[in-house]
C-alpha cells in the first residue's frame, strides 16, 4: 500500500493542472460527457430495440437524472453549466467572466462529441443491422439518436421559437435555482432540482424537436455523426436545421435573463441592498449617539 501511494502520489502531481480556467473547462468537458452519454443512451435503447427497451417518458427521465449527474461531477470545480446558454446568461450578468465563455463552450461541445461516440461505439452493431440507419432520407435512420431534429410538422421558424422558448424557461428556472436571495436551494441540492428542470422541459417542449436547448449538446453529436457514415447531410437536413439549437437558445438565454431580473432579480436584489443599507445606517446612527454620550461624559468630568 505504502509504494502504492506513493506511486498515485507522483502521478498526481504529474497530471495536476495548474491553469484554473483549463481544470474548470475539463470538468465542463467531462460533465457534458456524461449529459449525452445517458440521454443519448436512452434514446439508442428506444429507437433501435423498438421500443420494447425505452419509452418517450424513460428518455426524459435519462436525461433529467444525466443533467444531475453531470453536475454533481463537475460543479464543484466548474458550477456544472453543462450548456453554453447557461454560461452566456451567467456572462450577461456578470456572475462569470466572459473569458469563461469560448473554453466553456469549447470544452462542452468535445464532452458532448466524445458522449455520443461512445454510444456509437456501443450499439455500433444495432445501427448496422438496422436497414437505412446511416441515411437521412430513410425512415429507419438514427442520426436522430445523437443529435435533433425537427419533426415533419414543424417549420423553421416555429422551431426557432420552440428552442428560443425551450432555453428561455431552462434559463427563468436555473436563475432562480441559484438566486441567493430568492428562496435558496438547500446546498447539495441544486443538481437534483436542474435535472428536475430538465425533465419536466423535456416532457413538456420535447415533441416537436427533442428540445435541444443546448449549442454544445446538439453540435458535439451532430458533427460526430458526420464524421461516423452519415455524412454533410446531417448539417443540410430540413433546410440546415442544424443552426437553429445553435443560434436559438442564446436568444433564449438574453430572454431568460430579461424576464427573471425585470420579474424577479431586479426587487429581490433590491430588497437585499436596502435592508442592508438600512443596517449600516442604523449602525451609523447607533455609533454617533454613542459617540456623543462619551463626549458630554469627558466634558462633565473637565467639569
Amino acid at each position: 500500500m505504502g509504494r502504492q501511494k506513493e506511486y498515485l502520489d507522483k502521478l498526481s502531481r504529474f497530471f495536476q493542472i495548474r491553469n484554473l480556467l483549463l481544470r474548470q473547462a475539463l470538468a465542463e468537458c467531462l460533465g457534458t460527457l456524461i449529459l449525452v452519454m445517458f440521454g443519448c443512451g436512452a434514446v439508442a435503447q428506444r429507437v433501435l430495440s423498438g421500443g420494447s427497451h425505452g419509452l418517450f417518458l424513460t428518455v426524459n427521465f435519462a436525461f433529467g437524472f444525466a443533467a444531475m449527474l453531470g453536475i454533481l461531477v463537475c460543479g464543484q470545480v466548474s458550477g456544472g453549466h453543462l450548456n453554453p446558454a447557461v454560461t452566456f446568461a451567467l456572462c450577461l450578468l456578470g456572475r462569470e467572466r466572459w473569458r469563461k465563455f469560448p473554453m466553456y463552450f469549447l470544452f462542452q461541445t468535445i464532452g458532448a462529441f466524445f458522449g455520443s461516440a461512445i454510444i456509437f461505439g456501443m450499439y455500433y452493431d444495432a445501427l448496422l443491422l438496422r436497414p437505412g440507419s446511416f441515411n437521412l432520407t430513410s425512415t429507419n435512420n438514427t442520426a436522430g439518436i445523437f443529435a435533433t431534429y425537427p419533426a415533419r410538422h414543424l417549420t423553421l421558424v416555429n422551431g426557432f421559437f420552440d428552442q428560443i422558448i425551450g432555453t428561455t424557461a431552462l434559463i427563468v428556472c436555473v436563475l432562480a435555482i441559484v438566486d441567493p436571495y430568492n428562496n435558496p436551494i438547500p446546498q447539495g441540492l441544486e443538481a437534483f432540482t436542474v435535472g428536475f428542470v430538465v425533465l419536466v422541459i423535456g416532457l413538456s417542449m420535447g415533441f416537436n424537436s427533442g428540445y435541444a436547448v443546448n449549442p454544445a449538446r446538439d453540435f458535439g453529436p451532430r458533427l460526430f455523426t458526420s464524421m461516423s457514415g452519415w455524412g454533410g447531410a446531417v448539417f443540410t437536413a430540413r433546410d440546415c436545421w442544424f443552426l437553429v439549437p445553435i443560434f436559438a437558445p442564446f436568444l433564449g438565454a438574453i430572454l431568460g435573463v430579461l424576464i427573471y431580473q425585470l420579474m424577479v432579480g431586479f426587487h429581490t436584489e433590491g430588497e437585499a441592498r436596502d435592508k442592508k443599507q438600512g443596517t449600516v445606517q442604523e449602525n451609523l446612527q447607533l455609533a454617533n449617539v454613542a459617540s456623543s454620550n462619551n463626549s458630554k461624559e469627558a466634558t462633565k468630568e473637565i467639569y
